[in-house]
């Protein structure tokens, strides 16, 4: 019953990021009771000025549109062709734009060290897999002396401080559908982002933002030299 209850989650969110990508923003507001784009923007405080900047899984494309209004560069990358005509609409006449590109975030289709950061919002597992960890790594920039390394900001899960019936059920919601279980490893344990960042050689931590009774809980990392 579980197995069949997890494909069937799965075939949703398919569905959400796919044929259904038009109710995207709609189901978006209903389960983050309207609080989706703030906490998407919660990231945004955490990028270095004027970066050169990667958004991997960017959806409907409206961080991308923060990004280079904030003064900086953005290039997104998606595996949905359906995300990718939404976010093309939505940049059409943005000056500045971003550049977009289809591809998956384990074959990152960039030249090493060619961004200053690298932002993800409420990623899929893929974030576990070592061969997007060593992507992510040659992507992001090299630390030198009068500046740090490139710096990942993962927009990682928003949890709902009020014991309110409607944030009750909210987080049921997120509960069954598994937006809350902590993923695991071929050998059945847990996996944790910020071990797995560390053996890459990154150096990484969380920050908690509060927004509006709900509580946005990010994981950062920087790059740091070879050694330190």
């Amino acid at each position: 019953m579980k197995a069949a209850w997890s494909r069937l989650i799965a075939f949703g969110f398919r569905l959400l990021y796919n044929e259904l990508a038009w109710l995207y923003d709609a189901v978006s507001w209903v389960v983050s009771r309207g609080l989706w784009r703030r906490w998407q923007q919660t990231a945004l405080a955490y990028v270095p000025p004027g970066a050169r900047v990667l958004e991997v899984g960017f959806g409907p494309g409206h961080l991308l549109v923060d990004l280079a209004g904030a003064g900086h560069r953005p290039v997104g990358l998606d595996i949905s062709p359906a995300m990718l005509r939404l976010a093309r609409r939505r940049l059409r006449g943005q000056q500045p734009g971003a550049a977009l590109c289809r591809g998956k975030a384990q074959h990152l289709p960039f030249a090493g060290e060619a961004f200053d950061a690298v932002i993800l919002t409420f990623p899929t597992p893929f974030v576990y897999d070592p061969l997007w960890l060593a992507n992510l790594w040659r992507v992001l920039r090299a630390p030198q002396e009068d500046r740090p390394g490139g710096r990942l900001v993962v927009v990682h899960v928003a949890t709902f401080a009020g014991n309110g019936p409607l944030d009750r059920f909210l987080e049921w919601l997120f509960q069954i559908t598994g937006q809350r279980a902590h993923p695991t490893n071929q050998a059945g344990h847990s996996l944790s982002l910020r071990p797995l960042l560390a053996a890459q050689g990154f150096r990484a931590w969380r920050e908690t933002v509060p927004v509006e009774g709900t509580e946005v809980h990010l994981i950062l990392a920087e790059k740091v030299a070879t050694g330190d």
